[in-house]
């Protein structure tokens, strides 16, 4: 097929996308023609063993208009089709707040899309919309409760669970409630996350099921009582209401890519403020759908590969098979300040990064038209240097025909070691102090890590609490490897300055916040709001 007919293909109904994995009806719900949710049914199904190898898609430090890794990787599970093979994309849900900022929409590009991408960017099947909603019920009923009578006795200086929004308002990030209320408790200062930061959006994506997420809702703390005690969601009776809303959220999305390949879009934790992928669910059940599953995580190795290895996998058991690091020409001299031989230490970075987690890596060098031979091939000489297999990618112009030669080489990779030896970076029984001195070190090059008073309070608070055997989730920049933004290339010397220590008991893990991360972007002098618009037909245009 060429590419102007791949343009303007329909899309295959979704009925079609199910039926190529071996789905029946009886297996999801269909919603508009080309989308469905899967049944939760499928997992204890005897009749879908796990089969497939989960590949992690990852990347050097990203410029703000990022590298094309969603292309990639869309492109090579069109690629790894094209070669025989039977693939699935499992990837995140776009977030509003992005779609009208600076980055634009995350559904991938050119001949690499999942679809219908428009939708998937919006409003897809509302999933953010009841995550946004149950985070805002507890938030509400937290408020009420302190209103009439306050049994509990939760102190509403203490109170931790904020307000979310899905949109970049940097205006909501230190607001007052209860302005003109009556009662001593009534008037307080909160603020809202973007709802990509929600722990509910953390919870729902790391759950195993229905009983899980329960569990896990039960277990949120949203603040501490006047003697000190944690105070949950579970005692305020919240579980109920927010597992209704999120009943269908819970149900990840079958979709298509650009050429039909199937493609699970669920979830949408960000990389740098939460772990960064999409939800477990989706991973399982795409492993028992295709022999190859390739899953995207967010932003560069330093934050979605490592909160992978750290987080998702010991949550889900579920153990990559091979790494791809995407990489751009422009990354790379933006790492260097402008020159490329300059920004080759960022992409050895993330290289020994991976290869500390014990995955096969793969460079996958995504082209763009502005490159120049000589760039590439420089690019392609530092991964021979490096003894790491490499591949050109032109995804975006030509799809799965673009990614063959990289499906080739991840699928090498897979077979000449087979069983790696995977393992995270740190143990459990470490203190909280220590795991974030690990990934600090050892995934980001500091020499050291800097705890603010407030930060080494809360750690004491949280393992007083139980709490100090869970992993550690970093906030922290995508655009250095540092918790400065301007610092380029792969620093040595500098210290992690961790502001603050943020307990997200229901996720099941601690969010040390370093340097001056938001959890609350804001939009851009130029956002991509004012290019969004629709034609007389009503066709959305410049998402």
């Amino acid at each position: 097929m060429t590419t102007a007919a791949i343009l303007t293909a329909p899309l295959v109904p979704i009925e079609e996308i199910a039926e190529n994995i071996g789905l029946s009806p009886a297996h999801y719900e269909r919603l508009g023609a080309h989308g469905a949710k899967l049944r939760l049914e499928l997992l204890a199904d005897p009749a879908f063993p796990v089969r497939g190898k989960l590949i992690l898609v990852t990347a050097t430090t990203p410029t703000t208009h990022g590298e094309g890794k969603t292309v990639v990787a869309i492109g090579l599970a069109e690629g790894l089709e094209r070669t025989g093979r039977k693939a699935i994309v499992t990837s995140r849900e776009p977030s509003l707040g992005p779609v009208f900022g600076l980055k634009g929409g995350a559904a991938g590009g050119g001949m690499a899309q999942v679809e219908p991408s428009q939708k998937i960017n919006l409003h897809f099947h509302g999933d953010f919309h009841a995550i946004t909603a149950a985070h805002n019920l507890l938030a509400a009923l937290i408020d009420s409760h302190i209103f009439h009578g306050n049994e509990l006795d939760l102190d509403p200086a203490l109170v931790t669970w904020p307000r979310a929004l899905d949109v970049n308002d940097r205006a909501l990030r230190h607001i007052a409630i209860g302005l003109g209320s009556k009662g001593d408790d009534a008037s307080r200062e909160t603020g809202f996350v973007i709802t990509a930061a929600s722990e509910i959006m953390a919870i729902l994506a790391l759950s195993a099921g229905r009983a899980d997420l329960r569990r896990r809702l039960d277990s949120i703390v949203v603040g501490v009582s006047r003697s000190g005690r944690p105070v949950t969601a579970a005692q305020l009776g919240a579980t109920g209401s927010m597992m209704a809303l999120l009943a269908d959220a819970l149900l990840p999305n079958l979709v298509q890519t650009t050429e039909g390949t199937a493609a699970l879009v669920h979830a949408g934790p960000f990389a740098n403020i939460a772990h960064g992928t999409c939800s477990v669910l989706s991973q399982k059940m795409a492993l028992r759908l295709a022999d190859y599953v390739v899953n995207e995580a967010g932003f560069a190795a330093d934050l979605g590969a490592e909160k992978y290895f750290d987080i998702v996998m010991r949550t889900s058991g579920i153990e990559p098979a091979a790494a791809v690091l995407v990489t751009t020409v422009q990354s790379l001299r933006a790492q260097g300040e402008g020159s490329l031989q300059a920004g080759f230490p960022n992409l050895e970075h993330h290289i020994n990064t991976l290869r500390r987690f014990g995955v096969p890596v793969v460079v996958a060098i995504n082209r763009f038209p502005t490159d120049s031979a000589a760039d590439l091939d420089a690019v392609a000489a530092e991964c021979r240097r490096l003894t790491v297999p490499c591949s050109f990618v032109e995804a975006f112009v030509k799809g799965g025909l673009g990614a063959v030669d990289l499906a080739e080489k991840v699928a090498a990779a897979i077979d000449d070691n087979p069983a790696p030896c995977i393992r995270p970076l740190y143990s459990l029984e470490d203190t909280p102090e220590e795991k974030i001195a690990a990934i600090a070190k050892q995934v980001y090059g500091a020499a050291g890590v800097e705890l603010s008073g407030l930060a080494r309070q809360n750690i004491a608070r949280f393992v007083e609490w139980g709490f100090g055997q869970l992993p550690v989730c970093i906030a922290k920049t995508q655009y250095s490897l540092t918790d400065n933004p301007r610092l380029t290339g792969a620093p040595t010397g500098w210290n992690l300055k961790v502001a603050n220590v943020l307990l997200s008991a229901g996720a099941g893990f601690l969010v040390a916040v370093s340097g001056n991360m938001m959890l609350m972007p804001g939009l851009p002098h130029d956002p991509r709001a004012l290019a969004i618009d629709v034609d007389k037909e009503g066709n959305i245009t410049g998402v």
